[in-house]
């Protein structure tokens, strides 16, 4: 591997209106290699590359100091066009992805080849035809140099998640000028075969020379996937190391700055003896693409208890089933009670909370204030956050404000204030 370096960005330092995210953060790649960023949420890794790859959030809030110097040239991007022309791509956590259009679409996107009309000697470009065969034959070749089994022809909306990450990363190396992908948690939501999948198809692209940033919280696959980590708390590198000089237990420990204390599998079993907290009984839930069927498990107080399978096979289902987000037939019990008619309402009532793996388009209101998505299920089912005026209902700002704030402190949320 070349001692030279790729990227570095040296100095770096960033605040959101006072709120200092990143306090002279120095980070290097070397051509060919992956390297890890990792840290607690709220470190300062997503910034860090919103740097590197020009997003609004950082232009537009005052930009950043420090030196950003990339292929030998001290650059200073200013939008992710910039970034691209640069040879510098991201996979997002959130796909950026059009789900109505095929396979070679998503990958040819903005960048489709075109074919000459009649017209065009006269208008330009203008009167050129998207070619369509030509779009697809190039996205086949990138598909078989990553030796991904996907059909270009495939609608991306019928696609599990794990193979829209593969669409995902064959877009970024479609364009010919890539030198530096970033992977922003690419197997979050993946299987453990999905994740393996990737992986193999990362590693095979980084020994072509392509270089990646990794940002994921599974230090297994930091220990398998990466040549060098750096490791992030409260917007600081508190160390860098080769990966093969670092176990994942000093890994944590550099992450939340105290030792770690990991749990006897003895001590979870004992558990069981526990009382019966949640209970399903030949449970089914029909959602669209995870259909689960005759479901039975139990739950006991204190009990953290995983549901693993493959994409489409139904674990994502059971939760929404339980929450009555959609339909479900068979026996339901909390705390001992048979709940005879599952809907939202009732489940939050009873004490259940939901946090949705679909972030954005359920688990979270984008529009509105930190405030008000962290008290609004307790507004709506507990009548929480409400003082009667005259009998009249109105929004309890100063007991909801206090509430916020505190949550912020709890689960220390890196953010300019709770009306952000």
């Amino acid at each position: 591997m070349s001692d030279k370096y790729l990227l570095e960005m040296l100095g770096i330092r960033k605040d959101f209106f006072g709120n200092v995210v990143l306090k002279d953060m120095n980070f290097r790649v070397r051509p060919g290699e992956i390297v890890a960023l990792i840290g607690e949420n709220g470190a300062g890794k997503s910034t860090l590359m919103n740097i590197l790859f020009g997003m609004p959030s950082i232009t537009e809030t005052g930009g950043y100091s420090g030196e950003v110097i990339f292929d030998g040239q001290t650059v200073k991007v200013k939008s992710p066009k910039e970034a691209m022309a640069l040879g510098i791509g991201m996979v997002h956590q959130e796909f950026m992805l059009i789900d109505g259009y095929d396979v070679a679409q998503n990958i040819k996107l903005n960048r489709e080849d075109t074919k000459k009309t009649v017209l065009s000697p006269v208008f330009g470009h203008a009167m050129d035809l998207i070619d369509d065969e030509a779009i697809h034959e190039d996205a086949k070749r990138t598909l078989n140099e990553l030796a991904i089994d996907l059909h270009e022809d495939t609608r991306v909306g019928s696609l599990p998640v794990g193979y829209k990450q593969f669409v995902e990363i064959a877009r970024e190396l479609n364009k010919q000028n890539t030198k530096l992908i970033v992977l922003d948690e690419p197997t979050a939501v993946l299987t453990e075969k999905e994740s393996e999948q990737f992986l193999d198809c990362v590693r095979s692209v980084a020994k072509k020379g392509i270089s990646f940033i990794f940002i994921s919280h599974k230090l297994n696959e930091i220990k398998n996937i990466a040549d060098y980590v750096y490791i992030l708390r409260d917007g600081e590198a508190v160390g860098d190391y080769p990966t093969d000089e670092i176990s994942t237990i000093r890994m944590s420990e550099l992450m939340v700055g105290r030792e770690v204390e990991i749990l006897n599998r003895a001590d979870a079993e004992q558990l069981s003896g526990h009382e019966t907290e949640l209970e399903l009984k030949h449970f089914s839930v029909d959602m669209p693409g995870e259909q689960a069927k005759d479901v039975s498990f139990a739950v006991h107080k204190g009990e953290i208890f995983g549901i693993g399978g493959l994409a489409g096979h139904g674990k994502i289902s059971i939760a929404n089933g339980i929450m009555g987000l959609y339909p479900a037939a068979g026996e339901l019990y909390l705390r001992g009670e048979k709940v005879d008619r599952i809907t939202a309402d009732d489940m939050l009532n009873r004490g259940l909370a939901f946090v949705s793996e679909d972030r954005r388009g359920i688990g979270l209101m984008l529009d509105e204030s930190i405030e008000l998505n962290i008290v609004i299920s307790a507004l709506k089912v507990k009548n929480r956050f409400l003082k009667k005026v005259l009998g009249i209902p109105f929004y309890d700002k100063k007991a909801a404000g206090e509430y916020a704030e505190e949550m912020l402190k709890q689960f220390e949320i890196k953010c300019t204030g709770r009306q952000q």
